[in-house]
Formats: C-alpha cells, sequence, structure tokens
C-alpha cells in the first residue's frame, strides 16, 4: 500500500463543543501532525458536535449520526483515541464511543474477519491529575478487544500531577516529554500499519 494511500481517524472525546478549546485536541494535535509528515490522510471527530446516543449497534437512526463515524473508522488503518481523565476515568464520550464500537466486534470483511484486524490504535489522554495510565489501559484494553492492534508505545498523556491546578493550554510544565512521546507514538502506528498492509493478520 502506498503511504500517500494511508488514512487515520481522531476521535476526540472532550466534553467540550466546538469552538471551545480542548486541551485533548491540542496534544491530539502533535499526532496529527507527525502523521501529516507521514503523508497519512487525518480525518478528526469532535464526538460532542455529534448526535451520537447510547447503545451498543453500528446505527440506531433517527439522526444518529455514529454511522457517518463508524464508516470513516472502516475506511482507516489508524485510529487516534484521545481522551481527557474526569475522576481518574475516561471521559463518558469516550465510553460511549467504545460502546458503539462494540458491534465491530461481530461485523466481518470479505475474508471472515473481524472488521478492526488489521487496522492500528493509539490513545492521547489529558488531565491536571494524575490517572493517565489507568485511562491508557482501558482504552487500548477495549481496542484490543474490538481487534484493533496496538502498536509499543502507541500512548501519550499529560498530566500536572496529584492535585487540582492548570490545564495543559494554561502551562508549559511536560510538554515537551508529551510532544516527544506524541511523535514517536505517530511513528509506531504508521509503522505498524505498514507492517500490517503489507502482512495482513490472515483470515
Amino acid at each position: 500500500m502506498e503511504a500517500a494511500l494511508m488514512r487515520a481517524v481522531v476521535l476526540n472525546c472532550t466534553l467540550k463543543k466546538s469552538p471551545d478549546q480542548s486541551n485533548t485536541d491540542l496534544l491530539a494535535q502533535v499526532v496529527i501532525d507527525e502523521l501529516a509528515k507521514k503523508d497519512v490522510d487525518v480525518t478528526t471527530f469532535r464526538l460532542a458536535d455529534h448526535a451520537i446516543p447510547p447503545g451498543v449497534s453500528t446505527d440506531l437512526g433517527d439522526g444518529d449520526e455514529w454511522p457517518r463515524i463508524h464508516a470513516a473508522l472502516l475506511d482507516a488503518e489508524i485510529l487516534v483515541f484521545a481522551t481527557p481523565t474526569w475522576v481518574g476515568h475516561p471521559s463518558s464520550l469516550a465510553q460511549r464511543a467504545l460502546e458503539r464500537m462494540d458491534a465491530m466486534i461481530s461485523e466481518t470483511d470479505d475474508e471472515d474477519r473481524p472488521v478492526a484486524y488489521n487496522r492500528v490504535a493509539g490513545v492521547v489522554v489529558t488531565g491536571n491529575e494524575d490517572g493517565a495510565h489507568h485511562v491508557i489501559s482501558e482504552i487500548a484494553g477495549g481496542l484490543g478487544d474490538i481487534g484493533y492492534t496496538i502498536p509499543g508505545q502507541a500512548w501519550t498523556y499529560w498530566n500536572r500531577g496529584p492535585g487540582p491546578g492548570p490545564s495543559f493550554s494554561e502551562t508549559s510544565e511536560g510538554h515537551e516529554w508529551s510532544e516527544n512521546t506524541g511523535r514517536t507514538m505517530a511513528a509506531n502506528l504508521h509503522a505498524v500499519a505498514l507492517a500490517l498492509a503489507e502482512r495482513p493478520i490472515p483470515a
């Protein structure tokens, strides 16, 4: 597969609707920029801007906007799942996205493989308190169950540390590490996506 044809989808699970500034979006942008350098076409969905009712089916009808996002997921080789941390957990929209993606476990491709096979995924997490590793493990575990391949070090995060404090956009503390890790995340996602394109998981 030509690198120029590779596609990525970013699911930004911030609770803020556009045009409010999203700290999660700011860190995810580091990954997006690095993927763009590798000629990956990136599409971002800010889930708070879409009508996504709760459920575990791909299409719930009556104005459900998830089917369009689902179609984009199936058209992409790379998924970046980005979420803030609230009370030590992924956002409610992140959980809702995973629940809607649960339907993908029983959806198969032309060779009878789960549709998430031969796609890679990584996680971006922001928050002003600790808990990022817990959130990463929750998201990565769910995506692995759905069928995504999770490369080594396919994540980045930022948090200020224990206790309340400034958000990502309000301080430069820790940015260098988070951004360097984000660039590595992008490189690893791209490398494994290329490997799977050349030698897919067999049916």
